[in-house]
């Protein structure tokens, strides 16, 4: 008699029932018809620039290179490559006036939504999502997330910047058009706040970071994706979602702020690559995507960024809900030799 496994993250006190038994493949959730967001006039689609806050941050191609600028209240910029606005409807606000830490945090209990909430347009092209988008314009992306990174994280108020995607209507994108969302805030996120504790401890214990020794060991086993001379691409020990994977540098480093302008253009080729696997092997499943990172130096030495991709093909219930445990249904040894196959098909 064979038993399902109870697996344990690599750093959070996170438990995931791997359901060997089900043993289900990624054709098992392929559906015949998705969830569509609604159809109209695209606000993000070129031309409907009056129909968005302005631009805090547009690249206009310049020749070769690349032009940055912001709108103005009477004026938008045409025949831009992406563009960066504020969410309509924003979870976090900016102070209107100067505010200290204080009165940002009330109590223990209750800390003000103080922050900033954006969307980055990621092209003029309605349907250039990462599988879909030219290397150019998806490392255009990545630097627009390094801009926003940079300026927002040297912000007295913001503690920690997000930077998200979501794909599809049944993974939280009411629009269909191609984009990402930052949310500076004044706290950190719990998720996050553990990983970089857990990576502190596991620090000053072997001297190594957890990360860094993580990557070392996925590259070598059953949950291996892809490498590159700057990416390692693989299936989390304990996935929680099926055919979640992972993109983690192979270089020690804490934040995107770090990558030269080639790790930048590998990103983007790496990121390309697996989504586009994804979307092949599920058929343009929903997804949720997620950058790790922090950029306080104090964490420099064992704290190591990364980028998760969820895709949505599972639904939490009851026992998720309310144990705080989960069950997935696939193992991330699947996951991985699955997508592994489906890349190499096209190399």
């Amino acid at each position: 008699m064979s038993y399902n496994e109870l697996r344990k993250d690599y750093l959070l006190d996170r438990w995931v029932v791997i359901a060997i038994e089900r043993g289900r493949r990624p054709t098992d959730f392929v559906k015949q018809e998705r969830q569509q967001a609604k159809t109209g006039v695209c606000p993000m689609c070129p031309g409907n620039e009056h129909m968005t806050p302005p631009a805090v941050l547009a690249y206009l191609q310049s020749g070769k290179g690349i032009k940055k600028v912001r709108d103005s209240n009477d004026q938008r910029h045409k025949n831009w490559v992406i563009r960066v606005i504020s969410n309509l409807y924003p979870a976090f606000l900016p102070p209107k006036d100067r505010i200290s830490k204080k009165q940002i945090e009330k109590n223990e209990n209750l800390c003000l939504a103080v922050g900033h909430h954006e969307v980055l347009v990621e092209a003029p092209i309605h349907d250039a999502h990462p599988a879909n988008a030219s290397i150019p314009q998806l490392t255009h992306v990545i630097n627009g997330y390094i801009d926003r990174l940079r300026e927002l994280s040297a912000k007295p108020y913001v503690q920690y910047v997000s930077v998200f995607r979501n794909h599809g209507l049944e993974a939280g994108a009411s629009l269909s058009h191609a984009h990402s969302q930052i949310i500076a805030m004044p706290h950190f996120p719990r998720t996050v706040k553990e990983e970089i504790h857990a990576s502190r401890t596991y620090w000053k214990k072997n001297g190594r970071c957890a990360f860094c020794d993580i990557i070392r060991k996925e590259r070598h086993g059953p949950r291996f994706i892809l490498e590159n001379p700057s990416f390692t691409a693989f299936a989390p020990y304990a996935s929680i979602n099926p055919m979640e994977f992972w993109i983690a540098p192979r270089k020690h480093e804490t934040s995107l702020l770090e990558m030269s302008p080639n790790e930048i253009k590998t990103l983007a080729e790496t990121m390309k690559t697996c989504l586009n696997g994804l979307k092949i092997l599920v058929d343009d499943p929903p997804y949720n995507f997620g950058f790790h990172l922090t950029t306080k130096p104090e964490a420099a030495d064992y704290y190591h960024w990364h980028l998760e991709v969820y895709p949505r093909l599972a639904i939490w219930a009851g026992y998720e809900k309310s144990t705080g445990a989960y069950i997935n249904t696939m193992t991330p040894e699947t996951a991985a030799e699955s997508l592994r196959t489906e890349i190499n098909k096209t190399r």
